[in-house]
């Protein structure tokens, strides 16, 4: 799949930390829903790609590490799947019987080529902190 659970997990714990400061992991689970196991191994990750900071020690926790407008989802979803394609056959070194050379293209790999090639581009386009804002600026629905 995709966008896995994890990654959708590791956009939550940036936006808890996104409103600045430093966090537990516990007070991160308790406002984003997240157990403290995948917490702990979501961070590891996001702190491996530079994206948060660990503190340690009684007044430790995390922090983003960069700007939330210097963040996109691309770059959140990579860090936790660097591979990040949509499917398998995307894959550097992937040998795919149905698809040969010339005539014998696959034109349903070349299709998935573009797709994921457009994916990449609409997850880069918008910053975390636009995306952030845009949250609390919708107006509610009347029923």
């Amino acid at each position: 799949m995709l966008i896995t659970r994890e990654c959708d997990y590791a956009v939550r714990v940036v936006r808890a930390l996104a409103a600045g400061g430093r966090m537990s992991v516990g007070d991160i689970c308790d406002k984003e829903f997240i157990t403290a196991p995948f917490a702990y191994k979501i961070l590891k990750k996001l702190q491996k790609a530079e994206i948060v900071k660990g503190f340690r020690g009684v007044h430790g926790g995390y922090s983003l590490n960069r700007r939330a407008e210097d963040l996109t989802l691309y770059d959140i979803y990579t860090a936790i799947d660097p591979e990040f394609l949509i499917i398998d056959c995307l894959e550097p070194g992937y040998e795919c019987p149905r698809n040969g050379e010339g005539d014998h293209a696959c034109t349903i790999h070349c299709e998935l080529c573009k797709i994921q090639k457009e994916l990449c581009g609409m997850l880069k386009s918008s910053n975390l902190k636009d995306l952030l804002l845009s949250d609390f600026m919708e107006e509610p629905v009347d029923s």
